[in-house]
């Protein structure tokens, strides 16, 4: 596929992801979004979707492909999340930027290992224990103000150490089927 078809397929599946909330809105009072809602979310996916067209334009390795998607969907999934609700309380609440951290973590490992495989894999295993400090600092009550949360961000926070995880494992997989 040219260039110009997977830009305009990764801007129309933009679109239509898009049209989701948009349709929602018409029929239920549950989903109330603003034009900036929508700004920030057409930024997030369109950026998610270039860079996983960037990324793999030229990698033939099925693995590394899907490892890739994982992770673009992990760290867009994260971004979401702590932007339209927060997952520690509100999306104000000042313990969710320790999954910015995780996220860092996750974009400078990522840069570090220069998009090679065995090197992504070790960035994201690394992104996958400091998601996992992140869950013991909620067990624990340490982070600012968990206490009174409950077990559900600590189980978000294990729902998203999988994820990073088997990005991790698909990009290891990737790295023993084509050395790069």
């Amino acid at each position: 596929m040219s260039k110009t078809k997977r830009l305009v397929v990764t801007v129309a599946l933009t679109l239509v992801l898009l049209m989701i909330p948009l349709v929602a809105m018409q029929f239920t009072d549950e989903v109330v979004w603003t034009a900036g809602d929508f700004l920030v979310a057409g930024v997030l996916l369109l950026a998610a979707g270039l860079a996983y067209e960037r990324v793999t334009r030229s990698v033939s390795n099925t693995y590394y492909q899907l490892a890739c998607a994982v992770a673009l969907f992990t760290a867009l999934l994260l971004v979401w999340v702590s932007l339209a609700v927060g997952i520690i309380g509100d999306e104000n609440h000042p313990a969710n930027w320790m999954f910015a951290g995780v996220l860092a973590v996750a974009v400078i490992g990522s840069l570090w290992a220069r998009l090679q495989p065995r090197a992504m894999a070790r960035a994201l295993y690394v992104t996958t224990l400091v998601q996992f400090l992140v869950a013991l600092l909620i067990v624990g009550g340490w982070a600012i103000g968990v206490s009174s949360f409950g077990a559900t961000p600590f189980v978000v926070c294990l729902m998203f150490m999988v994820m990073w995880f088997s990005s991790a494992a698909l990009f290891w997989k990737a790295s023993r089927t084509n050395p790069q």
